[in-house]
């Protein structure tokens, strides 16, 4: 037996919920509608999306029904797990009880589900294709603050190796991950040496010394001014070279790729700068676009990176939950182009 996540650990404004807040209208209409018609049926709702994608955002949707429904012991559930990979159409839960009592809840538990199954899709394609290389997840700074929980916990469900703050990480049970931002080196009037021996000086010990090495847009001199300087202790640089730039050490190299933004040649010209003077426990950290096709094409190549950052493209490709009632006491009773689709993998929930 899988374990779930006790309803519990899910915090939520329950009396705003229960008062329809966060619901679409119509559903407060219906729900008063049943009401006062003295309506007392069962239905089951089944819940679907249609994409291959990593499910997630099960477990706080079972805690949203246990905390908010009405008469929740009076609910049966069943659902598929957080991490399950599942197939356009699969169900992926079914709710059976009186529709006056969680039919409020319907426009929020969609919602986590698409959110949450959108990070750790997208997470988990990131992943796969970095060839067991980590991936960092760095994209909360293009969306609000208050999704930041969620999201930490679908990129662990997706399968990131760290997150970048506090919020992301409250369920990791790590310290947050990050390298020296450009506002530090700005800072330090764009000397990036200073910057990152400033880090180095005040910065826990237990923290990798991770230095940024692109603000001169000079990335090969950077690295190498930072590693004669740290040696040992220089745990990695990361390039970040804008896809509007061409870095200093490709203008005699062009003609044969793209040289804008951080490109295959640069990693290799960076690598092999390092190797040379000795420093080949540097790791190479890139970060700026990168998404799934990218990271592909550079594990196909060979190009040699240590780790990957991926920050917006999390968030670049939707995954939509449907909800229908599909059955009415027990009988057929679903919108024409709908049925009741069982599915043998789901289990039984106990609130």
């Amino acid at each position: 037996m899988r374990k779930r996540i006790a309803p519990e650990q899910f915090a939520f404004p329950v009396e705003e919920i229960k008062k329809g807040l966060y619901s679409d209208v119509y559903f407060l209409r219906t729900q008063e509608i049943l009401h006062r018609g003295g309506w007392n049926k069962r239905v089951l709702v089944q819940v679907f999306q249609r994409n291959e994608a990593m499910l997630c955002g099960i477990d706080e949707t079972i805690s949203l029904l246990k905390q908010c429904a009405d008469h929740a012991e009076n609910l049966k559930v069943k659902a598929l797990y957080d991490g399950d990979l599942i197939k356009p159409w699969e169900t992926v839960l079914t709710i059976e009880g009186n529709l006056a009592d969680f039919i409020l809840l319907e426009t929020v538990y969609l919602g986590i589900l698409s959110r949450r199954t959108k990070i750790a899709t997208n997470c988990y394609n990131a992943v796969q294709a970095a060839n067991g290389k980590p991936v960092l997840f760095f994209p909360s700074r293009f969306d609000e603050y208050k999704v930041q929980e969620g999201d930490g916990y679908a990129a662990k469900i997706g399968g990131m190796s760290n997150v970048s703050t506090p919020a992301n990480g409250s369920c990791w049970d790590l310290e947050p991950a990050g390298t020296i931002p450009h506002a530090l080196i700005a800072a330090y009037g764009g000397d990036t040496l200073s910057a990152t021996l400033a880090f180095d000086e005040y910065v826990d010990k237990s923290i990798s010394r991770i230095a940024l090495v692109d603000f001169d847009n000079d990335c090969v001199n950077t690295s190498l001014k930072i590693a004669r300087s740290l040696g040992d202790r220089l745990a990695g640089v990361r390039l970040d070279t804008s896809d509007k730039m061409v870095d200093a050490s490709l203008i005699g190299q062009m003609g044969h790729f793209k040289p804008t933004g951080v490109n295959e040649q640069l990693v290799r010209n960076v690598r092999a700068a390092l190797d040379k003077e000795g420093f080949t426990h540097v790791k190479i950290i890139v970060s700026g676009g990168f998404n799934p096709a990218r990271i592909t094409e550079f594990e196909q190549k060979g190009v040699p990176v240590d780790v990957y950052a991926v920050g917006s493209n999390i968030f670049a490709r939707n995954f939509d939950f449907t909800a229908d009632v599909v059955l009415l006491d027990g009988k057929p009773c679903a919108k024409a182009g709908r049925c009741y689709m069982p599915n043998d993998r789901l289990e039984s929930v106990t609130f």
